[in-house]
């Protein structure tokens, strides 16, 4: 790694928390909205007893750095202890530099969204993390093999979700907290992946080679992996999916169509793999 290199990823560890503790801070913590994960729990616990959020983010994730480290090395854990810490004293700084809002808790939940899902993906694409949850779902997958690990992560937040309105003692603050991860993941995913995710399409028909004539004439991006007289499997940008659709319906209207979202495509017609960070 160069020293170039590094100091990028530390540039974007940075920013990255910045970005999650003036989201934590300034948004969700101070209007009840626990958005998942450690930074949930202790959004809890700053409701009922006053603590500190990043102090306890930060003392509930030693326990976990510990047993990761046995497990994974710490070699895998250096960006992220380094990264959590950051984040820890950022989030208790935050309030003594930047405003705090309290007002709509919609708005609340979903600008403490964005900003968080800003903050992480910028984290993401340098291969570290914030600790907590993700790293406690990868501990967990060992012992419960049959689940995934976004589906255990998925299982954590929901469990700090239904606390949270246990702990306010109101649903209402349930819903916002969803609202708030729903716009997390969602600016994750276009962060990491971009604004147009491309699309793979597979179809069965038994007038293959007509749909594909028609989708030449008239797509500009359509990109044939593999095709036969009765299948195509091609690539396409999700902004032309269903114009594909529609051509391969008036083609044949008993044809089989299985779209599925694919969350980066390289190569011809499509990003080039030096504009990938």
């Amino acid at each position: 790694m160069t020293l170039k290199s590094k100091r990028l990823d530390w540039l974007f560890i940075i920013i990255g928390n910045v970005f999650i503790a003036v989201g934590v801070s300034s948004f969700t913590a101070p209007n009840g909205i626990a958005a998942g994960g450690l930074t949930g729990v202790a959004t809890i616990l700053y409701y009922i007893f006053g603590f500190q959020v990043g102090t306890v983010v930060l003392l509930l994730n030693i326990p976990i750095f510990l047993i990761a480290a046995n497990k994974f090395g710490i070699k895998f854990l250096y960006y992220s202890i380094i990264s959590t810490v950051i984040m820890t004293v950022f989030i208790d700084l935050s309030p003594k530099i930047i405003p705090i809002y309290k007002g709509d808790k919609v708005l609340s939940a979903v600008f403490g969204g964005i900003l968080m899902g800003l903050g992480l993906a910028l984290i993401f694409l340098r291969g570290a993390t914030t600790g907590g949850v993700d790293i406690l779902a990868k501990l967990m997958q060992g012992v419960l093999p049959q689940f995934s690990i976004g589906n255990l992560i998925l299982l954590l937040d929901a469990v700090v979700i239904i606390s949270s309105a246990i702990a306010y003692k109101s649903i209402e603050n349930a819903f916002f907290a969803i609202i708030s991860i729903f716009f997390q993941s969602k600016t994750i995913d276009y962060i990491i992946y971009g604004f147009d995710k491309g699309r793979l399409i597979i179809v069965k028909s038994d007038f293959c080679n007509q749909i594909l004539q028609n989708a030449t004439n008239h797509l500009h991006s359509v990109y044939t992996i593999n095709s036969s007289e009765n299948e195509i499997i091609c690539a396409t940008h999700r902004y032309e999916a269903a114009k594909f659709h529609k051509i391969v319906k008036n083609t044949d209207k008993s044809a089989f169509i299985v779209t599925i979202e694919a969350g980066e495509i390289f190569g011809e017609g499509f990003n080039n793999f030096n504009e990938s960070s």
